[in-house]
């Protein structure tokens, strides 16, 4: 399959890196059984792969802005231009040898995502968006699911930990809502492969909050030109500024943003912990 110019770029930097992390993730084994534990090996090769990353889309596009997990946002001359990157999403699953996780690219042009990338390298599963021109898993195209029945349906979700933000009484209230009214939950850990897998149709429906724009970008565009639909938590077009997302088909889409806002407001009769006696 041919690919524009800018997809051969950012495929060429996602798999290097891939190829980076598919080799630390060979180590991690060894370093589980250690007293001290893998964690700053994995913090070592999460900021080695977006230096790689970002080492191939500069040689290639000089001018353009870079947005990283790790380093941050660098200026670039061409302010309509900036790449955002997130070098390896699932770093958890990464510290704990599990192969569910991956390098998200996406570029961004006068701040509308253009095109994306989400790679898998643990199983070699490249998925690539650009707009207008669909989406596709290893070059075949894909689509989002066409299920319609919630009581079908299969939903990734984000779950919230306690002293790391987040608020955990809407979190309670969404979660049972999902659980009442759909056939299944799952928690991946990786929410730019939750959005590559909407895209696929292998997930119907998938809302997260607290999120940061290199974990959405990419996946926004992908689901899009899956024929999905995607929007922050209250159906606005702000997902990258809010930091949150609902995606599906148009019905799951709907659906889900309607069970959303009722488990908002269930939440906000809860009395705040100010509020409580001791």
């Amino acid at each position: 399959m041919l690919h524009s110019a800018v997809l051969n770029v950012m495929i060429k930097a996602a798999r290097r890196a891939g190829r980076s992390l598919k080799r630390d993730l060979g180590e991690i084994e060894h370093l589980q059984v250690s007293l001290k534990g893998p964690r700053n090996f994995v913090t070592a090769a999460d900021r080695r792969a977006e230096q790689i990353v970002f080492e191939e889309l500069a040689k290639a596009r000089p001018a353009y802005g870079f947005l990283g997990e790790e380093g941050g946002a660098r200026a670039g001359t061409d302010k309509s231009h900036r790449w955002i990157v997130d070098p390896l999403d699932g770093t958890t699953n990464f510290l704990h040898g599990i192969p569910h996780f991956a390098v998200s690219i996406a570029l961004e042009r006068d701040g509308a995502v253009v095109a994306g990338l989400t790679y898998n390298p643990a199983n070699e599963e490249l998925f690539i968006a650009e707009r207008g021109k669909g989406a596709f898993l290893n070059d075949q195209r894909i689509r989002v699911a066409a299920r319609e029945r919630l009581a079908d349906a299969i939903v990734a979700c984000g779950l919230p930990h306690y002293g790391r933000g987040g608020d955990l009484a809407l979190a309670r209230h969404e979660i049972a809502a999902a659980q009442q009214n759909f056939a299944g939950l799952r928690r991946y850990g990786a929410a730019t492969l939750d959005l590559a897998w909407i895209a696929a149709g292998r997930l119907d429906a998938y809302w997260e909050r607290d999120l940061s724009p290199w974990d959405l970008a990419a996946g926004m565009i992908l689901v899009r030109e899956a024929g999905g639909f995607v929007s922050d938590c209250d159906g606005k077009d702000a997902v990258l500024t809010k930091g949150q997302v609902a995606a599906g088909n148009d019905t799951m889409h709907r659906e889900l943003l309607r069970l959303l806002k009722a488990a908002g407001n269930e939440a906000s009769k809860e009395p705040s912990k100010e509020a409580v006696a001791p």
